[in-house]
């Protein structure tokens, strides 16, 4: 595809109305286009924006009509209705914006979190210089880090693995100091994160989660007080494997 072809179907990779055939043609373009993937990363920022200031008044159907009909089984007298509406609506717009804010609170933090994620994936993928230290060596990538972190950890021996390090550099996640690793398998890159669990990802709990969004496989869990996530557009099956042998080399 060219930049041009790219640039008109931009707006429909965001939203999803391509075909997978489509979808594969433009992520491959964007690998490969500097100029086309910081576009293609505005209009997912924006998009994701968007998404989350409607989110934090956009109640369920279901949940409108809980409230409505609780409001109804509570009303009074004949008598009080001439203002007892206007009460009861008042009451209700009141609820459904605190509850909303709540909501939208405690489900977004997440969502945050994996978007900037998600924007530093596509910024190191896009870059012609993505690492601050670039090596395979995993005895010089992990030294490199020595005394710019406020913690430690290992990583895994790639050797007979489809894996590749291609290095790392330092991030700052919630003003906090973290670890950015790039790996590759079969021309595809996959970016590990690594932070102090309870200072950048407070509000993602110890399990492993493993997902699938605009294109891009993500696997999270903590571990001794650390967030491991890893971002890729490769296949879950391959962010999955790469996610053992950090599990493994943990242990070690």
């Amino acid at each position: 595809m060219t930049c041009e072809e790219v640039g008109r179907m931009l707006d429909a990779y965001v939203d999803e109305n391509c075909s997978p055939e489509e979808r594969t043609a433009i992520e491959a373009h964007l690998h490969s286009c500097t100029s086309c993937a910081s576009a293609a990363l505005r209009r997912l920022q924006m998009k994701r924006a968007t998404r989350a200031a409607a989110a934090r008044y956009s109640p369920s159907p279901d949940f409108r009509r809980r409230i409505e009909e609780s409001i109804r089984a509570k009303q009074r007298p004949a008598h009080w209705f001439s203002w007892g509406r206007p009460l009861a609506a008042l009451a209700t717009a009141m609820l459904v914006v605190a509850v909303s804010i709540g909501l939208w609170t405690r489900h977004t933090a997440r969502e945050q979190a994996m978007t900037e994620l998600l924007d530093l994936h596509v910024a190191i993928a896009a870059s012609s210089n993505p690492v601050d230290v670039v090596s395979s060596d995993r005895h010089t990538v992990k030294p490199w880090f020595q005394g710019k972190l406020p913690f430690a950890f290992n990583l895994p021996e790639l050797a007979n693995t489809p894996y590749t390090l291609i290095g790392g550099k330092l991030v700052f996640l919630g003003r906090n100091p973290s670890a950015q690793l790039l790996f590759s398998v079969r021309k595809h890159d996959l970016s590990v994160f690594i932070a102090e669990q309870n200072r950048s990802f407070p509000m993602l709990d110890s399990r492993v989660h493993s997902d699938r969004e605009k294109g891009f496989s993500t696997e999270s869990w903590v571990r001794d007080g650390l967030r491991y996530v890893i971002i890729s557009d490769t296949s879950p099956q391959d962010v999955r494997a790469l996610g053992e042998l950090l599990r493994s080399a943990a242990n070690q």
